[in-house]
């Protein structure tokens, strides 16, 4: 069955039927067998948002081993942006591995590593000459980026920023801000890592420039000229907060004046996502350094530090890689994900899809005042709910609907410093009626709740 044509003619017929369909209740009887055995066989620190086995996904759906077809809000945490199992990336994937699946880069090189390279150093932000390097997660690449500002300025300090999220090493521990479950009993911490208020508008009521005085006037008497800035354009597991215009703009023109090193974390906003390739360019912000993951290789492990070629030429030769940093097989993936994206019309296509959540959301704020706010870009859209009247967060309500969602075929994901943040992040091949069929069920859920 192919998917709508609403979604822009973009996606090819699908093996798996476009469509919410519930064959048994969630989760099913061979997921819970299966969930008996992860938790005999895995160690118990591995959570898991639903309790149901995946067997398929493609497009905007993911089926269960139970027959359980369940609309995709979730894109693997903003990893499935082209739609998981897209036909290029299957194809690239499927030819790469045929002939040959590792050499190591470092060792004997190959022609798909430098090719994510060109293409990443033409489609990040700025007209200035580039250099990229490839790692394997996120988290791999903001500390490899840190590293960089580190050999570039010969200095050691680094500031991150309220709500802040970049990964779970001890160093991207160190820079994230949440304490449970990402850094609750894992210290010591890595030193010379400081924190700045950042701008969040429905907390702060702050403009954007005001905003970026308070965060500046605390690092430079707090710090003074640090290594490196490291900021999300968007942030992401901290609640999907959009930065007051004027704020990333004011902390990149500072940074430039006093030689620190700007470093967007893209992992999550990167390709296509947010509406925009990158959503520094929302503002027109050119990073002296860009990390990205995530969206990048559909599915296969993969990540990037791109930036400013005097700046990624600091250090010194053998100082940077990795035994499986830019494996072939990712980076054929990557490869074909870019190719679907610029084909396919992706970009435009997160803005569609920013202008149907939104305008749903928005209506649904107007009549529920438990919803304290609807904010984000492109395809990454949260709803931050409170008690009704009030701006205090309430984090049993986001998890209730977030549950009752899952019991009736939709992944919807939770975040937020509070908790109390619902995200939205499906796929940018979804077609209008399922996301419209997701908001129902969002909706339906939340009126649940209130009746009960």
């Amino acid at each position: 069955m192919a998917i709508s044509s609403n979604d822009g003619g973009m996606t090819p017929p699908s093996p798996v039927p476009q469509r919410r369909h519930l064959t048994t209740e969630i989760p099913g009887p061979r997921s819970r067998a299966l969930m008996a055995r992860k938790h005999d066989a895995v160690a118990g620190g591995v959570g898991t948002v639903m309790p149901v086995f995946a067997t398929r996904a493609s497009g905007g759906v993911i089926e269960d081993v139970d027959g359980n077809s369940l609309i995709d809000f979730g894109s693997g945490i903003a990893v499935t942006t082209v739609g998981s199992s897209a036909p290029r990336v299957v194809d690239a994937v499927r030819e790469q591995v045929e002939a040959f699946t590792h050499t190591c880069f470092m060792v004997t090189p190959y022609e798909g590593y430098v090719e994510v390279a060109e293409n990443l150093n033409r489609m990040t932000p700025g007209t200035h000459e580039k250099r990229s390097v490839l790692f394997n997660s996120g988290a791999e690449a903001v500390e490899n980026a840190v590293k960089i500002a580190r050999a570039s300025t010969g200095r050691q300090a680094v500031v991150a920023f309220d709500h802040a999220y970049h990964g779970r090493t001890n160093l991207t521990m160190s820079l994230t801000a949440k304490s449970m479950p990402y850094k609750h009993g894992f210290g010591p911490f890595a030193p010379e890592v400081y924190r700045a208020p950042g701008s969040y508008p429905y907390r702060d009521d702050l403009d954007g420039p005001t905003a970026a005085r308070r965060a500046i006037e605390m690092i430079e008497k707090q710090v003074g000229d640090p290594a490196a800035v490291v900021i999300e354009p968007i942030q992401g597991e901290g609640g999907f907060i959009a930065p007051a215009e004027g704020f990333l703009p004011a902390l990149a023109d500072w940074c430039r004046d006093r030689g620190v090193v700007f470093i967007a974390d893209e992992v999550q906003t990167g390709f296509a996502r947010t509406g925009a390739m990158f959503a520094s360019e929302h503002e027109g912000v050119v990073p002296d350094l860009v990390v990205t993951a995530k969206g990048i290789a559909d599915g296969l492990p993969l990540s990037a530090v791109t930036g400013r070629a005097e700046i990624m030429d600091a250090a010194h030769a053998g100082g940077l890689g990795g035994t499986y940093g830019g494996n072939p097989l990712a980076c054929a993936a990557a490869l074909a994900t870019i190719e679907t994206i610029e084909a396919g019309g992706l970009v435009e296509r997160a803005q569609r899809i920013e202008q149907v959540l939104t305008s749903r959301l928005l209506r649904l704020q107007d009549e529920d005042k438990r919803i304290g706010d609807v904010r984000g870009r492109g395809a990454m859209i949260a709803v931050e709910l409170v008690r009704g009247g009030t701006r205090e967060p309430d984090a049993d309500l986001a998890r209730a609907v977030a549950a009752a969602a899952h019991s009736r075929g939709v992944v919807l994901l939770t975040c937020g410093t509070f908790g109390n943040v619902v995200r939205l992040l499906p796929p940018l091949s979804i077609s209008d009626d399922l996301l419209q069929d997701g908001l129902d069920v969002f909706a339906d859920a939340l009126a649940d709740i209130a009746g009960s």
